[in-house]
């Protein structure tokens, strides 16, 4: 049974103000949109070998092995995280991600660390709490803070800060309901 929501709780205005003041934005070098300059952004080597391995991962069964392999990118996983098949992150930029202990991602889920857009470049960290459980197809933003124990339903855009312990889903995601106190680890 889910406790009654919160009063005291963020708005969502200043959850999506504190994602903004992480993100820095990087004019577009040329007349074009800015992903038509990414190599003067990101050294191609570097997008070919994270590329390959991130790829890769997305169909490899073993867990261990996953986050192993998105170490070497630079991305932060703690211990005993768990990917779905066809889970995707960042190849531009997973250093910026950061990941706690005993997370779960689901099937086709995806971490972005970076927006390309018509005039410019948007880049910030994506920080995810320990025991956060993320649902199938889910989209989190740059700058996205989600914090212990919160849990992301399916299909979901996470376009700002989630509080720990809280319930969020939808597009753009709004809070469902706190994650009860039986079952927080």
């Amino acid at each position: 049974m889910r406790k009654p929501l919160n009063r005291n709780m963020d708005t969502d205005v200043q959850l999506e103000k504190r994602r903004q003041e992480r993100i820095i934005s990087h004019p577009s070098p040329g007349p074009r949109n800015s992903l038509q300059y990414w190599t003067r952004f990101v050294h191609p080597l570097r997008v070919i070998c994270n590329f390959a391995i991130i790829y890769a991962n997305r169909f490899n069964p073993s867990v261990n092995l996953k986050n192993a392999l998105y170490r070497l990118t630079g991305m932060k996983v703690g211990k005993h995280c768990s990917f779905g098949l066809c889970a995707m992150v960042d190849i531009f930029y997973p250093q910026l991600i950061t990941i706690g202990e005993d997370c779960i991602f689901g099937y086709d889920s995806l971490i972005l660390a970076h927006g390309y857009l018509q005039r410019e470049l948007r880049v910030g960290p994506v920080v995810i709490g320990n025991r956060v459980t993320i649902g199938t197809k889910c989209t989190i933003l740059p700058g996205v803070v989600i914090g212990d124990g919160a849990v992301v339903s399916a299909m979901s855009l996470v376009n700002k800060d989630v509080p720990p312990h809280t319930l969020v889903g939808g597009v753009p995601i709004r809070v469902l309901g706190v994650v009860p106190e039986g079952e927080r680890r």
